[in-house]
C-alpha cells in the first residue's frame, strides 16, 4: 500500500507499507522527528487510534497534544488509568464522577472522600501501571450488550442514553485489563502513553491534572482557580434545580412541553442579574469590565444588566472595546506573521484609560466609533457626558486585562467574568466540554448573521482557542464575581441548527474530522425543535436568532 504521511514538523512523504498494517507501526519510523509525543491521527481526515489497522491506500497525519481531540484522548486514557487503580487499591464499589475541567486538569469527586494518603497510593499505582505497559483494548458491543454492561459497570446514565435513542445500536468499550470503561472516543494503545499527570486533593475531591495543550511535556504551575470552583459549584445547583444532570435527564425532556423549563432557566439568569446589579450599586463602583471567551453571551449579558441597573435607579452607558482597537496599519503581528487582534497590544489602551477618566470626572469625551471595513477609529459621532449616578458598562475579551484600565482607580473597578458553564454531562465519566459547546454556538451564529460557513469556524477555531489561553483564561482569576451563561436546554436546541452545517462538511474538506467528531457527541442529543418559546432577551438568542437585545 501507498501511504502518505505527515506530521508536526515532518513533510509530507509517501511510503510503501504492507496491508493491514497498525497506525503506531508506522509511527515508530518517524517518531524521533517529532516535536512532541504522538497519541493519535487523522487517517483520510478521520480521527483514528494508533491502533487502526489501514487496508488502502491513506495518507496519515500525526496528532500530538496541541490538537482539541487527541487532547481529550488523553484525558478519557487518563480517566481509565486511574479508575484502574482506584479500583485495584480500594475496590470496585467506590464509584467517581468527573466532573468539570479545573486547574488544569479534571475535578473527580469520588462516593467515599479520599485523603492524601489514598491519592498518594494511587498515584503510585498509576505509575505502575504505566511502566508495566499493558495494553488499552478497544471492542465493539451492540446495543444489547453494551446497556446491560453498562449497568453492571454503574454507568446508568449510558443505559438512559441508549433507552432513549435507539438509533444508536452499539458503543465502544475500553478495557484494561480487568478495569472496563464506556467512552465516547478513542484511548492510547497502552498505559506507557501516559507519562505525564499528576493527583492533587482538592476540595471535596481531587485534581487529576495533565498538559495543556500550548505545553505537551510538562504540567503547568498550580494555579488555584477559586472563583471557577464556586461557579460550578452553583451550576450543578442549577442542574439539581433544573432536575438535569445527564444529556439522558435532558432527552426524557425533549418530547415535552419546554415552556417551563425556559422559563426557569431565564429565571435563574435573571436572579443572578439581579444579584450583580445590587452589588455593584452596594459597592459604589462607577465601571463595570465583563470578559469572557468567544460565544459567551457577552453583549446579551451586558445589555442585561444595563436593564437591571437602571431598574434600580441607576443610568448607564454601555461600551465595547472593540471600539479602541488600533488602527488597521499599526495592529501587531503573531508569530506567523499574520495580524493578532486576539492581543492587548491591538487595543489603544492609553486612548481607552484617558476616556473612561475624563467621563469619570464629568468631561465630554468624544469616543470613537471603530469602522472594521476601513480598518480605523471614526470620532465626532458619539460625544458623551455622563453624571455620578452613570455606571459605565464594558464588554469585550480584556476586560480584566490590567493593562486596559491600570491607569483607572482600581475602586472605580466592578470585573465579571463570564463563560458557559453547563451541568450536564453525558454520564458520570464522559463530559461535553465547554470549549466545544462554545464553539457550536459560534458555529450557528456565524452561519446565520456573519455568512460564515461551519468550515470557516471549524478552521479558525484552534486560532481563537489560542487566543483565549493567552489573554482571557489566565485572568479569569482577577473577576470580582462571575456569571453563568450556560442555558441548560441549549444543545438540544443548537443540535436543531448545527447538525445540517456539520453533515455538509465533505470527507475531502480539511475540518472533516471535528466535524464528525462534534456529531458524535450530537447522536446522543435528542433534538428540541420548537423554540419559539424561548424568550427574545435570552443569552441564546443571540446565537440561534430572534434577539430582541443583539441586532
Amino acid at each position: 500500500m501507498k501511504i502518505t504521511v505527515k506530521g508536526p514538523n515532518l513533510s509530507e512523504q509517501t511510503i510503501e507499507r504492507p496491508f493491514g498494517i497498525r497506525v503506531e507501526d508506522i509511527l515508530n519510523d518517524f517518531k524521533d522527528q517529532m516535536p512532541y509525543p504522538i497519541y493519535a491521527c487523522k487517517l483520510d481526515n478521520a480521527y483514528r487510534a494508533l491502533t487502526h489497522q489501514i487496508s488502502h491506500d491513506s495518507s496519515i497525519e500525526f496528532l500530538d497534544l496541541r490538537n482539541q481531540a487527541t487532547w481529550l484522548i488523553y484525558q478519557n486514557s487518563l480517566i481509565l488509568l486511574f479508575s484502574k487503580a482506584l479500583h485495584t487499591l480500594l475496590g470496585k464499589k467506590i464509584r467517581f464522577n468527573v466532573r468539570n475541567s479545573l486547574n488544569k486538569g479534571l475535578y473527580i469527586t469520588t462516593s467515599r472522600e479520599l485523603d492524601e494518603e489514598d491519592l498518594k497510593q494511587i498515584e503510585e499505582e498509576m505509575w505502575k501501571l504505566v511502566y508495566e505497559d499493558i495494553p488499552i483494548v478497544k471492542v465493539y458491543r451492540k446495543r444489547k450488550d453494551t446497556m446491560k454492561i453498562a449497568r453492571e459497570l454503574g454507568q446508568q446514565e449510558t443505559y438512559k442514553i441508549l433507552k432513549t435513542l435507539p438509533k444508536i445500536q452499539d458503543l465502544t468499550i475500553y478495557s484494561l485489563a480487568d478495569e472496563k470503561l464506556i467512552f465516547y472516543s478513542l484511548a492510547v494503545p497502552s498505559t506507557s502513553y501516559l507519562q505525564y499527570f499528576e493527583l492533587r486533593k482538592y476540595k471535596h475531591g481531587l485534581l487529576l491534572r495533565f498538559p495543556h495543550q500550548k505545553s505537551p511535556t510538562a504540567l503547568m504551575p498550580f494555579n488555584d482557580e477559586e472563583i471557577l470552583y464556586d461557579a460550578f459549584r452553583q451550576t450543578y445547583n442549577w442542574g439539581h434545580i433544573t432536575g438535569i444532570k445527564y444529556i439522558s435527564d435532558m432527552n426524557e425532556k425533549a418530547g415535552e412541553d419546554h415552556e417551563d423549563l425556559f422559563l426557569l432557566q431565564e429565571a435563574l439568569h435573571n436572579k443572578r442579574i439581579n444579584e450583580l446589579s445590587d452589588d455593584i450599586i452596594r459597592r459604589k463602583d462607577r465601571i463595570v469590565l465583563i470578559c469572557g471567551p468567544s460565544s459567551s453571551g457577552k453583549t446579551t449579558f451586558a445589555k442585561r444588566l444595563c436593564i437591571q441597573l437602571r431598574a434600580n435607579g441607576k443610568k448607564t452607558l454601555y461600551l465595547g472595546t472593540d471600539d479602541y482597537f488600533l488602527e488597521r496599519d499599526e495592529t501587531p503581528l503573531d508569530e506567523n506573521g499574520e495580524k493578532d487582534f486576539e492581543s492587548i497590544n491591538a487595543v489603544d489602551t492609553a486612548l481607552f484609560t484617558s476616556d473612561m477618566n475624563k467621563l469619570l470626572k464629568g468631561e465630554k469625551t468624544d469616543i470613537p466609533a471603530f469602522d472594521f471595513i476601513q480598518g480605523k477609529k471614526i470620532f465626532g459621532t458619539r460625544i458623551t457626558k455622563i453624571d455620578e449616578n452613570t455606571i459605565i458598562v464594558i464588554e469585550g475579551i480584556h476586560g480584566l486585562n490590567p493593562k486596559l484600565t491600570e491607569g483607572i482607580p482600581d475602586d472605580t473597578k466592578y470585573k465579571i467574568y463570564i463563560s458557559p458553564f453547563s451541568p450536564v454531562s453525558l454520564d458520570r465519566i464522559n463530559r461535553f466540554p465547554t470549549t466545544d459547546a462554545r464553539m457550536l454556538r459560534r458555529l450557528v451564529r456565524d452561519y446565520q448573521f456573519r455568512g460564515r460557513s461551519a468550515r470557516d469556524t471549524l478552521r479558525d477555531w484552534p486560532k481563537v482557542r489560542a487566543g483565549e489561553d493567552n489573554n482571557i483564561f489566565p485572568l479569569s482569576r482577577e473577576a470580582d464575581a462571575f456569571f453563568n451563561s450556560n442555558c441548560i436546554y441549549e444543545l438540544p436546541v443548537l443540535k436543531k441548527y448545527a447538525e445540517a452545517l456539520l453533515l455538509d462538511i465533505k470527507r475531502e474538506e480539511p475540518e472533516y474530522a471535528e466535524a464528525q467528531r462534534m456529531l458524535g457527541y450530537l447522536n446522543f442529543v435528542c433534538s428540541i425543535e420548537d423554540d419559539d418559546l424561548i424568550v427574545n432577551n435570552s443569552i441564546i438568542r443571540e446565537f440561534i436568532g430572534g434577539s430582541a437585545i443583539v441586532k
